[in-house]
Protein backbone atom coordinates (compact mmCIF):
# COMPACT_ATOMS: atom_id res chain seq x y z
CA UNK A 1 0.00 0.00 0.00
CA UNK A 2 1.86 3.09 -1.23
CA UNK A 3 -0.03 5.40 1.09
CA UNK A 4 0.90 3.68 4.34
CA UNK A 5 2.15 6.87 5.99
CA UNK A 6 -1.16 8.60 5.20
CA UNK A 7 -3.13 5.66 6.56
CA UNK A 8 -1.00 5.57 9.69
CA UNK A 9 -1.40 9.31 10.31
CA UNK A 10 -5.19 9.13 9.99
CA UNK A 11 -5.37 5.99 12.12
CA UNK A 12 -3.41 7.71 14.91
CA UNK A 13 -5.90 10.60 14.94
CA UNK A 14 -9.09 8.50 15.12
CA UNK A 15 -9.79 6.37 18.16
CA UNK A 16 -11.38 3.10 17.04
CA UNK A 17 -13.72 2.96 20.04
CA UNK A 18 -15.10 6.40 19.21
CA UNK A 19 -15.44 5.56 15.53
CA UNK A 20 -17.16 2.18 15.92
CA UNK A 21 -19.26 3.68 18.71
CA UNK A 22 -20.83 5.96 16.08
CA UNK A 23 -22.11 2.87 14.29
CA UNK A 24 -22.66 0.32 17.06
CA UNK A 25 -23.44 0.90 20.78
CA UNK A 26 -20.43 -0.30 22.79
CA UNK A 27 -20.21 -1.30 26.46
CA UNK A 28 -16.90 -1.47 28.32
CA UNK A 29 -16.07 -4.77 29.99
CA UNK A 30 -12.59 -4.85 31.44
CA UNK A 31 -10.01 -3.37 29.09
CA UNK A 32 -12.09 -3.83 25.93
CA UNK A 33 -15.43 -2.62 24.60
CA UNK A 34 -18.14 -4.94 23.31
CA UNK A 35 -21.04 -4.54 20.91
CA UNK A 36 -23.28 -6.44 18.54
CA UNK A 37 -21.31 -7.39 15.43
CA UNK A 38 -22.75 -5.73 12.31
CA UNK A 39 -21.15 -8.26 9.96
CA UNK A 40 -23.40 -11.20 10.79
CA UNK A 41 -26.86 -11.75 12.27
CA UNK A 42 -25.75 -11.11 15.83
CA UNK A 43 -28.11 -10.63 18.77
CA UNK A 44 -25.59 -10.93 21.61
CA UNK A 45 -22.53 -8.67 21.81
CA UNK A 46 -19.82 -10.77 20.18
CA UNK A 47 -17.57 -8.02 18.79
CA UNK A 48 -14.67 -6.79 20.90
CA UNK A 49 -12.99 -3.43 20.29
CA UNK A 50 -9.54 -2.80 21.77
CA UNK A 51 -8.56 0.78 22.48
CA UNK A 52 -5.07 -0.40 23.36
CA UNK A 53 -4.45 -2.18 20.04
CA UNK A 54 -6.88 -0.05 17.98
CA UNK A 55 -8.46 -3.14 16.41
CA UNK A 56 -11.81 -4.94 16.54
CA UNK A 57 -12.65 -8.61 16.25
CA UNK A 58 -15.78 -10.73 16.37
CA UNK A 59 -15.55 -13.95 18.36
CA UNK A 60 -18.42 -15.43 16.39
CA UNK A 61 -17.89 -14.70 12.67
CA UNK A 62 -14.17 -13.86 12.83
CA UNK A 63 -14.44 -10.33 11.37
CA UNK A 64 -11.51 -8.18 12.48
CA UNK A 65 -9.40 -5.23 11.44
CA UNK A 66 -8.83 -1.52 12.05
CA UNK A 67 -10.84 1.67 11.42
CA UNK A 68 -10.35 1.45 7.65
CA UNK A 69 -11.51 -2.14 7.27
CA UNK A 70 -14.48 -1.49 9.56
CA UNK A 71 -15.75 1.45 7.51
CA UNK A 72 -15.01 -0.34 4.24
CA UNK A 73 -17.00 -3.43 5.21
CA UNK A 74 -19.76 -1.57 7.08
CA UNK A 75 -20.40 1.01 4.37
CA UNK A 76 -19.49 -1.28 1.42
CA UNK A 77 -17.09 1.40 0.22
CA UNK A 78 -13.98 1.31 -1.91
CA UNK A 79 -10.78 1.83 0.12
CA UNK A 80 -10.07 5.08 -1.76
CA UNK A 81 -13.42 6.46 -0.61
CA UNK A 82 -12.79 5.23 2.94
CA UNK A 83 -9.46 7.02 2.97
CA UNK A 84 -11.03 10.28 1.77
CA UNK A 85 -13.91 9.99 4.25
CA UNK A 86 -11.72 9.43 7.30
CA UNK A 87 -9.14 11.98 6.14
CA UNK A 88 -11.87 14.63 5.97
CA UNK A 89 -13.02 13.59 9.43
CA UNK A 90 -9.69 14.65 10.95
CA UNK A 91 -8.97 17.56 8.59
CA UNK A 92 -6.26 15.90 6.50
CA UNK A 93 -6.13 16.86 2.83
CA UNK A 94 -5.42 14.00 0.45
CA UNK A 95 -3.55 15.03 -2.70
CA UNK A 96 -2.02 12.87 -5.40
CA UNK A 97 -2.60 9.71 -3.38
CA UNK A 98 -2.02 6.51 -5.29
CA UNK A 99 -4.84 4.43 -3.84
CA UNK A 100 -7.08 3.64 -6.78
CA UNK A 101 -10.67 2.50 -6.99
CA UNK A 102 -11.05 -1.11 -7.99
CA UNK A 103 -12.68 -1.72 -11.33
CA UNK A 104 -15.50 -4.25 -11.46
CA UNK A 105 -17.41 -6.02 -14.21
CA UNK A 106 -20.40 -3.82 -13.31
CA UNK A 107 -18.69 -0.45 -13.96
CA UNK A 108 -20.16 -0.28 -17.46
CA UNK A 109 -23.69 -0.84 -16.10
CA UNK A 110 -23.26 1.92 -13.52
CA UNK A 111 -22.04 4.26 -16.28
CA UNK A 112 -25.14 3.56 -18.37
CA UNK A 113 -27.49 4.22 -15.47
CA UNK A 114 -25.70 7.43 -14.56
CA UNK A 115 -26.05 8.66 -18.16
CA UNK A 116 -29.73 7.69 -18.18
CA UNK A 117 -30.26 9.54 -14.91
CA UNK A 118 -28.67 12.72 -16.29
CA UNK A 119 -30.71 12.38 -19.48
CA UNK A 120 -33.99 12.18 -17.54
CA UNK A 121 -33.00 15.09 -15.27
CA UNK A 122 -32.19 17.22 -18.28
CA UNK A 123 -35.57 16.41 -19.86
CA UNK A 124 -37.61 17.67 -16.92
CA UNK A 125 -35.85 21.03 -17.12
CA UNK A 126 -36.72 21.55 -20.78
CA UNK A 127 -39.93 22.74 -22.43
CA UNK A 128 -41.04 19.10 -22.62
CA UNK A 129 -40.90 18.87 -18.85
CA UNK A 130 -43.23 21.78 -18.00
CA UNK A 131 -46.36 19.63 -17.59
CA UNK A 132 -44.50 17.12 -15.44
CA UNK A 133 -43.19 19.91 -13.21
CA UNK A 134 -46.68 21.36 -12.95
CA UNK A 135 -47.98 17.96 -11.88
CA UNK A 136 -45.24 17.66 -9.23
CA UNK A 137 -45.93 21.17 -8.01
CA UNK A 138 -49.61 20.31 -7.56
CA UNK A 139 -48.51 17.29 -5.53
CA UNK A 140 -46.45 19.56 -3.30
CA UNK A 141 -43.09 18.49 -4.74
CA UNK A 142 -40.88 21.57 -4.78
CA UNK A 143 -37.95 22.42 -7.01
CA UNK A 144 -35.61 21.66 -4.09
CA UNK A 145 -36.99 18.13 -3.76
CA UNK A 146 -36.75 17.61 -7.52
CA UNK A 147 -33.06 18.54 -7.41
CA UNK A 148 -32.26 16.67 -4.20
CA UNK A 149 -33.79 13.39 -5.36
CA UNK A 150 -32.73 13.84 -9.01
CA UNK A 151 -36.30 13.47 -10.28
CA UNK A 152 -36.44 13.38 -14.07
CA UNK A 153 -38.69 12.71 -17.04
CA UNK A 154 -38.79 10.09 -19.79
CA UNK A 155 -40.00 11.63 -23.03
CA UNK A 156 -43.10 10.83 -25.08
CA UNK A 157 -40.86 9.21 -27.66
CA UNK A 158 -40.30 5.51 -28.26
CA UNK A 159 -36.52 5.55 -28.48
CA UNK A 160 -35.07 8.84 -27.23
CA UNK A 161 -32.87 7.31 -24.48
CA UNK A 162 -31.99 4.23 -26.53
CA UNK A 163 -30.65 6.44 -29.35
CA UNK A 164 -28.55 8.49 -26.93
CA UNK A 165 -26.99 5.42 -25.32
CA UNK A 166 -26.35 3.48 -28.56
CA UNK A 167 -24.64 6.55 -30.04
CA UNK A 168 -22.28 6.44 -27.06
CA UNK A 169 -21.38 2.86 -27.95
CA UNK A 170 -23.58 0.82 -25.62
CA UNK A 171 -25.15 -2.20 -27.30
CA UNK A 172 -28.89 -2.96 -27.37
CA UNK A 173 -28.41 -6.34 -25.72
CA UNK A 174 -26.94 -4.70 -22.60
CA UNK A 175 -29.61 -1.98 -22.52
CA UNK A 176 -32.30 -4.65 -22.65
CA UNK A 177 -30.58 -6.81 -20.03
CA UNK A 178 -30.39 -3.98 -17.49
CA UNK A 179 -33.97 -2.83 -18.00
CA UNK A 180 -33.70 0.43 -19.94
CA UNK A 181 -34.75 -0.75 -23.39
CA UNK A 182 -36.97 -3.43 -24.90
CA UNK A 183 -37.07 -4.44 -28.58
CA UNK A 184 -34.93 -1.44 -29.58
CA UNK A 185 -37.29 0.98 -27.81
CA UNK A 186 -37.21 2.79 -24.48
CA UNK A 187 -38.81 0.92 -21.61
CA UNK A 188 -39.85 4.14 -19.86
CA UNK A 189 -42.02 6.47 -21.96
CA UNK A 190 -43.65 9.71 -20.82
CA UNK A 191 -43.21 9.14 -17.10
CA UNK A 192 -41.84 11.02 -14.12
CA UNK A 193 -38.63 9.20 -13.28
CA UNK A 194 -37.41 8.60 -9.73
CA UNK A 195 -33.89 7.13 -9.59
CA UNK A 196 -33.16 4.41 -7.07
CA UNK A 197 -29.64 4.31 -5.68
CA UNK A 198 -27.62 1.56 -4.07
CA UNK A 199 -26.16 1.91 -0.58
CA UNK A 200 -23.19 3.89 -1.96
CA UNK A 201 -25.31 6.34 -3.95
CA UNK A 202 -24.93 4.84 -7.42
CA UNK A 203 -28.01 4.90 -9.65
CA UNK A 204 -29.11 1.28 -10.24
CA UNK A 205 -32.82 1.47 -11.13
CA UNK A 206 -35.80 3.74 -11.82
CA UNK A 207 -39.43 3.96 -10.86
CA UNK A 208 -41.44 5.64 -13.59
CA UNK A 209 -44.77 7.20 -12.56
CA UNK A 210 -47.55 8.15 -14.93
CA UNK A 211 -48.60 11.80 -14.61
CA UNK A 212 -50.90 12.51 -17.57
CA UNK A 213 -53.31 9.53 -17.24
CA UNK A 214 -52.29 8.12 -20.64
CA UNK A 215 -51.50 4.69 -19.20
CA UNK A 216 -53.41 2.14 -17.16
CA UNK A 217 -50.18 1.24 -15.35
CA UNK A 218 -49.52 3.78 -12.61
CA UNK A 219 -45.91 2.65 -12.11
CA UNK A 220 -43.30 0.97 -14.28
CA UNK A 221 -40.27 -0.20 -12.32
CA UNK A 222 -36.86 -1.50 -13.35
CA UNK A 223 -36.68 -5.28 -13.35
CA UNK A 224 -34.08 -6.94 -11.15
CA UNK A 225 -30.64 -6.93 -12.76
CA UNK A 226 -27.05 -7.73 -11.84
CA UNK A 227 -26.75 -4.38 -10.04
CA UNK A 228 -30.33 -4.04 -8.76
CA UNK A 229 -31.89 -6.40 -6.25
CA UNK A 230 -34.92 -4.69 -4.76
CA UNK A 231 -34.79 -6.68 -1.54
CA UNK A 232 -31.19 -5.61 -0.93
CA UNK A 233 -31.87 -1.86 -0.93
CA UNK A 234 -33.76 0.81 0.96
CA UNK A 235 -34.87 3.98 -0.78
CA UNK A 236 -32.88 7.02 0.46
CA UNK A 237 -30.43 4.84 2.45
CA UNK A 238 -27.25 6.55 1.31
CA UNK A 239 -28.64 10.05 2.04
CA UNK A 240 -30.04 8.95 5.37
CA UNK A 241 -26.94 7.39 6.94
CA UNK A 242 -25.40 10.44 8.60
CA UNK A 243 -28.79 11.91 9.55
CA UNK A 244 -29.82 8.67 11.27
CA UNK A 245 -26.60 8.55 13.24
CA UNK A 246 -26.87 12.21 14.17
CA UNK A 247 -30.48 11.83 15.34
CA UNK A 248 -29.83 8.36 16.83
CA UNK A 249 -32.95 6.93 15.21
CA UNK A 250 -34.39 6.18 11.77
CA UNK A 251 -37.97 6.36 10.47
CA UNK A 252 -39.18 3.65 8.12
CA UNK A 253 -41.87 4.52 5.57
CA UNK A 254 -43.33 2.64 2.64
CA UNK A 255 -42.81 4.62 -0.58
CA UNK A 256 -40.63 7.32 -2.05
CA UNK A 257 -43.44 9.93 -2.00
CA UNK A 258 -43.52 9.52 1.79
CA UNK A 259 -39.77 10.11 1.91
CA UNK A 260 -40.05 13.21 -0.29
CA UNK A 261 -42.67 14.66 2.01
CA UNK A 262 -40.74 13.89 5.21
CA UNK A 263 -37.60 15.37 3.67
CA UNK A 264 -39.49 18.56 2.83
CA UNK A 265 -40.17 19.22 6.54
CA UNK A 266 -36.62 18.43 7.66
CA UNK A 267 -37.12 14.78 8.63
CA UNK A 268 -34.13 13.48 6.66
CA UNK A 269 -33.44 10.35 8.71
CA UNK A 270 -36.06 8.45 6.71
CA UNK A 271 -35.92 5.38 4.44
CA UNK A 272 -38.59 3.54 2.46
CA UNK A 273 -38.83 -0.23 2.08
CA UNK A 274 -40.55 0.15 -1.33
CA UNK A 275 -43.19 -2.44 -0.44
CA UNK A 276 -44.66 -4.09 2.64
CA UNK A 277 -42.36 -7.12 3.04
CA UNK A 278 -38.97 -6.75 4.70
CA UNK A 279 -36.05 -8.93 3.64
CA UNK A 280 -33.14 -10.09 5.78
CA UNK A 281 -30.78 -7.86 3.77
CA UNK A 282 -32.99 -4.81 4.41
CA UNK A 283 -33.20 -5.72 8.08
CA UNK A 284 -29.40 -5.72 8.31
CA UNK A 285 -29.23 -2.33 6.55
CA UNK A 286 -31.72 -0.85 9.02
CA UNK A 287 -29.76 -2.26 11.93
CA UNK A 288 -26.66 -0.53 10.60
CA UNK A 289 -28.45 2.80 10.46
CA UNK A 290 -29.60 2.73 14.08
CA UNK A 291 -30.81 0.41 16.81
CA UNK A 292 -33.72 2.81 17.40
CA UNK A 293 -36.42 2.59 14.74
CA UNK A 294 -39.77 4.32 14.25
CA UNK A 295 -42.27 2.59 11.97
CA UNK A 296 -44.47 5.01 10.04
CA UNK A 297 -46.33 2.95 7.46
CA UNK A 298 -49.80 3.69 6.11
CA UNK A 299 -52.62 4.07 8.63
CA UNK A 300 -55.12 1.83 6.81
CA UNK A 301 -55.63 -1.87 7.55
CA UNK A 302 -52.99 -3.13 5.05
CA UNK A 303 -50.54 -0.57 6.50
CA UNK A 304 -51.23 -1.74 10.05
CA UNK A 305 -50.73 -5.37 9.04
CA UNK A 306 -47.48 -4.38 7.36
CA UNK A 307 -46.42 -2.57 10.56
CA UNK A 308 -46.91 -5.80 12.51
CA UNK A 309 -45.04 -7.86 9.93
CA UNK A 310 -42.10 -5.46 9.56
CA UNK A 311 -41.97 -4.81 13.29
CA UNK A 312 -41.80 -8.48 14.19
CA UNK A 313 -38.96 -8.96 11.70
CA UNK A 314 -36.99 -6.09 13.25
CA UNK A 315 -37.84 -7.20 16.79
CA UNK A 316 -36.09 -10.54 16.14
CA UNK A 317 -32.72 -8.80 15.70
CA UNK A 318 -33.02 -6.77 18.92
CA UNK A 319 -34.00 -3.38 17.51
CA UNK A 320 -35.76 -0.89 19.80
CA UNK A 321 -39.06 -0.22 18.03
CA UNK A 322 -41.71 2.47 18.22
CA UNK A 323 -44.77 3.03 16.05
CA UNK A 324 -45.95 6.40 14.74
CA UNK A 325 -49.73 6.16 14.50
CA UNK A 326 -51.33 8.08 11.65
CA UNK A 327 -54.99 9.09 11.92
CA UNK A 328 -57.88 8.54 9.50
CA UNK A 329 -56.13 5.89 7.39
CA UNK A 330 -53.66 8.50 6.13
CA UNK A 331 -50.24 7.73 4.67
CA UNK A 332 -47.23 9.89 5.72
CA UNK A 333 -47.35 11.90 2.48
CA UNK A 334 -51.00 12.93 2.78
CA UNK A 335 -50.82 13.37 6.57
CA UNK A 336 -47.94 15.85 6.39
CA UNK A 337 -49.56 17.72 3.50
CA UNK A 338 -52.82 17.96 5.43
CA UNK A 339 -51.61 18.68 8.97
CA UNK A 340 -48.10 20.08 8.54
CA UNK A 341 -44.69 19.72 10.12
CA UNK A 342 -45.54 20.39 13.78
CA UNK A 343 -48.34 17.84 13.89
CA UNK A 344 -46.10 15.17 12.38
CA UNK A 345 -43.28 15.84 14.83
CA UNK A 346 -45.89 15.70 17.60
CA UNK A 347 -46.78 12.19 16.38
CA UNK A 348 -43.10 11.22 16.61
CA UNK A 349 -43.01 12.43 20.22
CA UNK A 350 -46.15 10.43 21.00
CA UNK A 351 -45.00 7.25 19.25
CA UNK A 352 -45.84 4.10 21.22
CA UNK A 353 -43.69 1.04 21.79
CA UNK A 354 -44.10 -1.78 19.32
CA UNK A 355 -45.24 -4.09 22.13
CA UNK A 356 -48.08 -1.67 22.98
CA UNK A 357 -48.99 -1.50 19.29
CA UNK A 358 -49.18 -5.29 19.14
CA UNK A 359 -51.36 -5.40 22.27
CA UNK A 360 -53.73 -2.84 20.74
CA UNK A 361 -53.84 -4.83 17.50
CA UNK A 362 -54.77 -8.03 19.32
CA UNK A 363 -57.96 -6.41 20.55
CA UNK A 364 -59.23 -5.41 17.10
CA UNK A 365 -62.22 -7.45 15.91
CA UNK A 366 -62.50 -9.54 19.09
CA UNK A 367 -66.06 -10.53 20.03
CA UNK A 368 -66.03 -10.18 23.83
CA UNK A 369 -69.35 -12.04 24.03
CA UNK A 370 -67.70 -15.17 22.65
CA UNK A 371 -65.98 -17.27 25.33
CA UNK A 372 -63.71 -18.83 22.73
CA UNK A 373 -62.60 -15.50 21.19
CA UNK A 374 -62.21 -13.91 24.62
CA UNK A 375 -60.08 -16.80 25.88
CA UNK A 376 -57.89 -16.63 22.78
CA UNK A 377 -57.53 -12.84 23.18
CA UNK A 378 -56.52 -13.14 26.85
CA UNK A 379 -53.98 -15.85 26.09
CA UNK A 380 -52.52 -13.78 23.21
CA UNK A 381 -52.15 -10.70 25.43
CA UNK A 382 -50.46 -12.68 28.20
CA UNK A 383 -48.13 -14.40 25.75
CA UNK A 384 -47.15 -11.01 24.31
CA UNK A 385 -46.74 -9.56 27.81
CA UNK A 386 -44.29 -12.34 28.68
CA UNK A 387 -41.92 -10.93 26.04
CA UNK A 388 -41.73 -7.58 27.89
CA UNK A 389 -38.74 -7.40 30.25
CA UNK A 390 -40.13 -4.57 32.40
CA UNK A 391 -41.88 -6.07 35.48
CA UNK A 392 -43.81 -2.87 36.21
CA UNK A 393 -45.20 -2.73 32.66
CA UNK A 394 -46.20 -6.39 32.89
CA UNK A 395 -48.11 -5.73 36.12
CA UNK A 396 -49.88 -2.67 34.64
CA UNK A 397 -50.95 -4.67 31.57
CA UNK A 398 -52.28 -7.55 33.69
CA UNK A 399 -54.28 -5.19 35.93
CA UNK A 400 -55.85 -3.53 32.88
CA UNK A 401 -56.60 -6.94 31.39
CA UNK A 402 -58.22 -8.09 34.65
CA UNK A 403 -60.56 -5.08 34.66
CA UNK A 404 -61.28 -5.40 30.95
CA UNK A 405 -62.18 -9.12 31.11
CA UNK A 406 -63.54 -9.34 34.67
CA UNK A 407 -60.99 -12.01 35.57
CA UNK A 408 -58.94 -12.13 38.77
CA UNK A 409 -55.43 -10.72 38.65
CA UNK A 410 -54.07 -13.90 40.30
CA UNK A 411 -55.45 -16.09 37.51
CA UNK A 412 -53.79 -13.94 34.85
CA UNK A 413 -50.53 -13.75 36.80
CA UNK A 414 -50.42 -17.54 37.12
CA UNK A 415 -50.75 -17.93 33.35
CA UNK A 416 -48.05 -15.26 32.81
CA UNK A 417 -45.68 -17.08 35.20
CA UNK A 418 -46.04 -20.21 33.07
CA UNK A 419 -44.95 -18.34 29.95
CA UNK A 420 -42.11 -16.60 31.79
CA UNK A 421 -40.73 -19.93 33.04
CA UNK A 422 -40.61 -21.21 29.45
CA UNK A 423 -39.04 -18.06 28.09
CA UNK A 424 -36.72 -17.18 30.97
CA UNK A 425 -33.88 -15.33 29.26
CA UNK A 426 -30.38 -16.56 29.83
CA UNK A 427 -27.79 -14.10 31.05
CA UNK A 428 -25.88 -12.66 28.15
CA UNK A 429 -22.38 -14.06 28.24
CA UNK A 430 -19.67 -12.59 26.13
CA UNK A 431 -17.76 -15.69 25.15
CA UNK A 432 -14.28 -15.14 23.83
CA UNK A 433 -13.90 -18.00 21.39
CA UNK A 434 -10.39 -18.77 20.24
CA UNK A 435 -10.15 -19.23 16.51
CA UNK A 436 -7.96 -21.99 15.12
CA UNK A 437 -8.15 -23.96 18.38
CA UNK A 438 -7.24 -27.13 16.45
CA UNK A 439 -3.81 -25.90 15.45
CA UNK A 440 -0.85 -28.25 15.64
CA UNK A 441 1.97 -27.57 18.08
CA UNK A 442 4.11 -26.37 15.16
CA UNK A 443 1.42 -24.00 13.82
CA UNK A 444 0.95 -22.56 17.31
CA UNK A 445 4.69 -21.92 17.50
CA UNK A 446 4.65 -20.25 14.05
CA UNK A 447 1.71 -18.04 15.10
CA UNK A 448 3.47 -17.17 18.34
CA UNK A 449 6.77 -16.40 16.61
CA UNK A 450 5.17 -14.13 14.01
CA UNK A 451 3.13 -12.35 16.71
CA UNK A 452 6.26 -11.85 18.81
CA UNK A 453 8.13 -10.41 15.82
CA UNK A 454 5.26 -7.99 15.15
CA UNK A 455 5.14 -6.63 18.68
CA UNK A 456 8.92 -6.42 19.16
CA UNK A 457 11.57 -6.07 16.47
CA UNK A 458 14.21 -7.74 18.66
CA UNK A 459 12.54 -11.10 18.02
CA UNK A 460 13.03 -10.67 14.27
CA UNK A 461 16.75 -10.30 14.88
CA UNK A 462 16.72 -13.42 17.08
CA UNK A 463 14.82 -15.36 14.40
CA UNK A 464 17.43 -14.38 11.82
CA UNK A 465 20.39 -15.17 14.14
CA UNK A 466 18.99 -18.65 14.74
CA UNK A 467 18.82 -19.17 10.94
CA UNK A 468 15.18 -20.19 11.30
CA UNK A 469 12.70 -20.52 8.47
CA UNK A 470 9.04 -21.43 8.06
CA UNK A 471 8.39 -24.51 5.96
CA UNK A 472 4.91 -23.38 4.87
CA UNK A 473 4.68 -20.76 2.14
CA UNK A 474 2.11 -18.31 3.60
CA UNK A 475 3.96 -17.71 6.88
CA UNK A 476 7.17 -17.21 4.87
CA UNK A 477 5.51 -14.62 2.66
CA UNK A 478 3.95 -12.89 5.66
CA UNK A 479 7.33 -12.71 7.38
CA UNK A 480 8.82 -11.20 4.22
CA UNK A 481 6.17 -8.45 4.34
CA UNK A 482 6.91 -7.86 8.03
CA UNK A 483 10.64 -7.56 7.33
CA UNK A 484 9.99 -5.09 4.51
CA UNK A 485 7.64 -3.03 6.71
CA UNK A 486 10.24 -2.81 9.50
CA UNK A 487 12.89 -1.78 6.98
CA UNK A 488 10.71 0.96 5.48
CA UNK A 489 8.83 2.29 8.52
CA UNK A 490 11.01 1.26 11.45
CA UNK A 491 8.16 0.06 13.66
CA UNK A 492 4.92 -1.92 13.41
CA UNK A 493 1.58 -1.10 15.03
CA UNK A 494 -0.84 -4.03 14.91
CA UNK A 495 -3.67 -1.79 13.63
CA UNK A 496 -1.55 -0.23 10.85
CA UNK A 497 -0.39 -3.57 9.47
CA UNK A 498 -4.03 -4.46 8.69
CA UNK A 499 -4.11 -1.58 6.20
CA UNK A 500 -0.73 -2.53 4.74
CA UNK A 501 -2.03 -6.03 3.91
CA UNK A 502 -5.43 -4.85 2.65
CA UNK A 503 -4.77 -5.92 -0.96
CA UNK A 504 -3.12 -9.23 -0.01
CA UNK A 505 -6.17 -11.25 1.02
CA UNK A 506 -4.50 -14.58 1.86
CA UNK A 507 -1.83 -12.92 3.97
CA UNK A 508 -4.43 -10.69 5.62
CA UNK A 509 -6.50 -13.76 6.52
CA UNK A 510 -3.43 -15.39 8.07
CA UNK A 511 -2.58 -12.18 9.95
CA UNK A 512 -6.19 -12.04 11.17
CA UNK A 513 -5.96 -15.57 12.52
CA UNK A 514 -2.64 -14.88 14.23
CA UNK A 515 -3.89 -11.72 15.95
CA UNK A 516 -7.13 -13.42 17.04
CA UNK A 517 -5.34 -16.53 18.32
CA UNK A 518 -2.54 -14.70 20.12
CA UNK A 519 -4.64 -11.84 21.53
CA UNK A 520 -4.08 -11.36 25.28
CA UNK A 521 -1.13 -13.80 25.24
CA UNK A 522 1.80 -12.42 27.16
CA UNK A 523 4.92 -12.66 24.99
CA UNK A 524 8.08 -13.26 27.02
CA UNK A 525 11.65 -14.23 26.08
CA UNK A 526 10.97 -17.66 27.59
CA UNK A 527 7.86 -18.13 25.43
CA UNK A 528 9.76 -17.09 22.29
CA UNK A 529 12.57 -19.55 23.09
CA UNK A 530 9.92 -22.28 23.32
CA UNK A 531 8.53 -21.25 19.91
CA UNK A 532 12.05 -21.46 18.46
CA UNK A 533 12.62 -24.96 19.89
CA UNK A 534 9.36 -26.25 18.44
CA UNK A 535 10.05 -24.70 15.00
CA UNK A 536 13.62 -26.05 14.96
CA UNK A 537 12.53 -29.53 16.00
CA UNK A 538 9.77 -29.63 13.38
CA UNK A 539 12.07 -28.34 10.65
CA UNK A 540 14.66 -31.01 11.50
CA UNK A 541 12.02 -33.77 11.40
CA UNK A 542 10.76 -32.54 8.05
CA UNK A 543 14.31 -32.39 6.66
CA UNK A 544 15.06 -35.91 7.90
CA UNK A 545 11.84 -37.09 6.28
CA UNK A 546 12.85 -35.43 3.01
CA UNK A 547 16.35 -36.98 3.12
CA UNK A 548 14.97 -40.45 3.88
CA UNK A 549 12.69 -40.19 0.85
CA UNK A 550 15.67 -39.04 -1.23
CA UNK A 551 17.84 -41.91 0.00
CA UNK A 552 15.17 -44.46 -0.94
CA UNK A 553 15.25 -43.22 -4.53
CA UNK A 554 19.08 -43.06 -4.67
CA UNK A 555 20.86 -45.97 -6.41
CA UNK A 556 24.47 -44.87 -5.87
CA UNK A 557 25.87 -46.33 -2.62
CA UNK A 558 28.30 -43.42 -2.13
CA UNK A 559 25.48 -40.86 -2.41
CA UNK A 560 23.36 -42.95 -0.03
CA UNK A 561 26.19 -42.85 2.48
CA UNK A 562 26.44 -39.06 2.23
CA UNK A 563 22.68 -38.68 2.79
CA UNK A 564 22.81 -41.08 5.75
CA UNK A 565 25.56 -38.98 7.30
CA UNK A 566 23.46 -35.83 6.85
CA UNK A 567 20.58 -37.55 8.65
CA UNK A 568 22.96 -38.64 11.47
CA UNK A 569 24.24 -35.08 11.94
CA UNK A 570 20.69 -33.70 12.02
CA UNK A 571 19.69 -36.22 14.69
CA UNK A 572 22.60 -35.34 16.96
CA UNK A 573 21.94 -31.64 16.41
CA UNK A 574 24.95 -30.68 14.33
Amino acid sequence: MNNQNIFNEIREKIDIVDLIGEYVPLVQKGRNFFGVCPFHNDTNPSMSVSREKQIYKCFSCGASGNIFTFVRDYEHMDMKDVLELLAAKVGITISNNSVSRKTTKYDKLYEIYELANKFYQNNINTKDGQKAKEYLKNRGITEDIIKEFEIGLSLDNMDSLTKVLTKKGYDLYTLDKIGLSSNNHDLFINRIMVPIHDINGKTVAFSGRVYNKQSDHKYVNTKETEIFKKGHLLFNYYRCKEEARRNKYVIIMEGYMDVFRAFSIGAKNVVAIMGTALTEEQTNLIKKLSNNVYLCLDGDDPGQKATLSVGEQLEKVGINLKVIRLTNDEDPDTYILKYGKDKFYDLIDKAISFSDFKLESLKKGVNFNSDLELSHYIDSVIRETSLINDEIRREIILKKLALETNLSYNTLEKRLSGYLDKKRPRDIIIEEKKVNNKLSMYDKAVYGMIYAIIINKKYLKLFQEESLYFINQKPRYLLTEIEYYYKKYGNIEIADFYTYLIDKKELLDLYNNIISYMDNNNITDEAVNDFIKVIKSYNVKQEIKRLNELMEKETDDLEKSKIANQIRLLRIGE
